[in-house]
C-alpha cells in the first residue's frame, strides 16, 4: 500500500512543516523529570505501550517503532486505520516516531509521538500532526474530528504521565 499524502516525513521537522490544505495538531505535555522518567516514557512510546494504555487497539510489525513497520490503530473496535511507520529516532534525550496514512485510513496526513528530555531534565511529550479527511465520514465529523484529534492527543500526555509515575526520582 502506498502513502495518501505527498509529504512523508514532514513531522520530523516540527509544526513548522505542516503542508499547505493540512490541518496541524500540535500538542506538548510535561511528563515528569529525570533519567529514569525518560528511559520509561521512550520505552513506552517506542513499543506501542502508549498507544494501548489510551485505549486504541494495535496491531504492528514488529514490537518497537522502526521505518517501515505496518501498524493498524482500531478506534471504538469499528475503524479501521493502516499507517506506516515513516521515522524513528532513539537518542540520548530524545525518542519517537511517526507514521504515515495509507489507503483505508478515515484520514490522510502524519502523526508524530516524540519524547524529549530538556537540559534542565523535565520530560516531555510533543504530538504533532497534519491531516485533512479522506473518507466521507471525517469530512462529516468536521469540528467533532478535529476535537477528538486533540482529546487524544491530551490524553497521551495524561496516560504518559501515569505510566511513568513510579519512574520519577524522589
Amino acid at each position: 500500500m502506498s502513502f495518501t499524502y505527498e509529504e512523508v516525513g514532514a513531522t520530523r521537522q516540527g509544526p513548522d512543516a505542516c503542508p499547505p490544505g493540512f490541518r496541524l495538531l500540535h500538542v506538548r505535555a510535561r511528563i515528569g523529570e529525570g533519567e529514569d522518567v525518560f528511559r520509561r516514557a521512550a520505552e513506552a512510546v517506542m513499543t506501542w505501550e502508549l498507544h494501548r494504555a489510551v485505549g486504541v487497539g494495535i496491531d504492528a510489525g514488529a514490537d518497537r517503532a522502526a521505518p517501515g513497520v505496518d501498524v493498524t490503530v482500531t478506534l471504538a473496535a469499528v475503524i479501521k486505520a493502516p499507517c506506516r511507520v515513516v521515522w524513528a529516532v532513539e537518542e540520548r534525550r530524545r525518542a519517537g516516531w511517526a507514521y504515515g496514512t495509507l489507503a483505508g485510513h478515515p484520514e490522510s496526513g502524519e502523526e508524530a509521538f516524540l519524547v524529549e528530555r530538556t537540559g534542565d531534565g523535565t520530560v516531555w511529550l510533543t504530538v504533532t500532526a497534519f491531516s485533512r479527511p479522506a473518507t466521507w465520514y471525517a469530512r462529516a465529523g468536521g469540528p467533532a474530528t478535529r476535537g477528538f484529534q486533540h482529546a487524544y492527543a491530551r490524553r497521551c500526555g495524561k496516560v504518559l504521565r501515569r505510566l511513568c509515575a513510579s519512574a520519577a526520582e524522589p
